[in-house]
């Protein structure tokens, strides 16, 4: 159980805090509800982009980093399509300069054309690394392209192409700073060895004087039904075939998301899982096989994948995941199996709650999902499913019907 109080600042800015005293450390956690799903379809990588922006020097603190630093502290940031997150630690008689630099930058960025362009080089270059010429780079990309045709999870979060991200203007960068990164649209939580109302004193100091923006209300597009398989084959500079098949699931507050998460566990968590003992150890098909759920807040999507051996047929390779995937629809889960699974859950649930910094991060998360006591009755979520629930939302999720299926080929070799 994770204990917390919570307080609202005028400006709209949600305080959460959670006081632990085994720690001389206090973590600070600054979420802002914005991600890529926000941008627009033309202009695609900017909330990522000023992930990178946000530590280029505020109004009236010019080197974030130095400043952290001399405090003893250590911070970084992720950005994903749903959310902005900034997470810091540093010794707790320092909190205050946390809170000073976090505020600052709220407070306003120090904008300019050279800060712009510099951090432009860099995702440029981030782009080229990780999706251009990194092998097997530009499969997320691919697969939500097929996935989504209306819905802005369509793009990673680093954007559809290189092209969107160089043509980004300093007006581009203000305008997305005054409409999201507002106190109104932040959560703050804190953790470590604090007293709450020290934290909330200090927080109303430096945070209370910000002004808040325009709600944000979001008119996102939903995604139709699918009602028919979607298949791309692509070929790429790679060393062995590989095959994805993702499905369309429910949304992140939905009970549908606990039950395909513990499907997903069933075939692919730990050595001895599903698709791990049936398509890699028994069979030559296989190198590897792996099953996951993006747990999005709008409607996300399940993968199965698997890497090919040499000289594997990837249509063979397809046949083999759909035995193990209709498996679950025709035969009810074992007791001990899903006890298992279950039992894996509540350890890494458990294991996320160690730190201080990860329960900032993650008090932070379950109040922009609605409530931050969501965060203490998540595995109640999961022991509560059954056998029959896994079978049913098999039955629901893996049709032919719903599946995008990519298969990604290495390039023959030249004779």
């Amino acid at each position: 159980m994770v204990n917390y109080k919570k307080h609202i600042l005028n400006n709209g800015l949600r305080l959460i805090m959670h006081k632990d005293t085994s720690t001389p450390m206090v973590a600070v956690n600054v979420l802002y509800d914005v991600g890529s799903r926000d941008e627009d379809p033309q202009h695609t990588g900017l909330a990522h982009l000023f992930e990178h922006l946000m530590f280029e020097g505020s109004l009236n603190i010019p080197n974030y980093d130095n400043a952290l630093q001399m405090a003893g502290g250590e911070n970084n940031a992720f950005t994903t399509n749903d959310l902005t997150n900034y997470y810091l630690s540093l010794p707790g008689p320092n909190l205050e300069t946390a809170l000073w630099l976090e505020s600052d930058r709220m407070l306003e960025l120090a904008f300019s054309k050279e800060k712009l362009r510099i951090q432009k080089d860099v995702v440029t270059e981030e782009f080229r690394q990780t999706t251009l010429n990194q092998p097997y780079g530009d499969v997320w990309a691919l697969l939500r392209s097929l996935i989504y045709k209306k819905h802005p999870y369509q793009w990673p979060t680093i954007g559809k192409n290189i092209e969107q991200i160089q043509q980004t203007t300093i007006e581009d960068v203000r305008a997305f700073f005054y409409r999201f990164y507002r106190p109104n649209n932040a959560i703050l939580s804190i953790t470590g060895d604090i007293d709450y109302s020290n934290v909330i004193a200090l927080v109303e100091k430096w945070f209370g004087g910000i002004a808040p923006g325009e709600p944000n209300v979001r008119n996102l597009p939903a995604e139709p039904a699918q009602t028919s398989m979607r298949r791309l084959w692509v070929e790429r500079d790679v060393p062995f075939d590989e095959i994805y098949m993702a499905f369309p699931t429910g949304k992140r507050l939905e009970q549908s998301y606990y039950t395909t998460d513990l499907i997903t566990d069933v075939l692919a968590s730990g050595t001895s899982a599903r698709l791990r003992e049936n398509l890699v150890k028994n069979t030559q098909i296989f190198s590897e096989a792996n099953a996951w759920i993006t747990g999005s807040r709008d409607n996300g999507f399940l993968v199965a994948m698997g890497k090919l051996h040499k000289g594997q047929s990837v249509e063979a390779a397809e046949e083999a995941l759909w035995k193990q995937l209709n498996l679950l629809k025709d035969n009810k889960v074992g007791e001990k199996e899903l006890q298992k699974v279950k039992n894996k859950t509540e350890a890494s649930h458990t294991f996320s709650e160690v730190g201080i910094l990860s329960r900032a991060v993650n008090l932070a998360y379950y109040e922009l999902l609605g409530d931050a006591s969501m965060l203490n009755n998540q595995v109640e979520k999961y022991f509560s499913i059954e056998k029959n629930d896994l079978m049913s939302e098999a039955e629901n999720v893996f049709q032919p019907h719903n599946a995008s299926v990519l298969h990604y080929l290495a390039k023959p070799l030249a004779q």
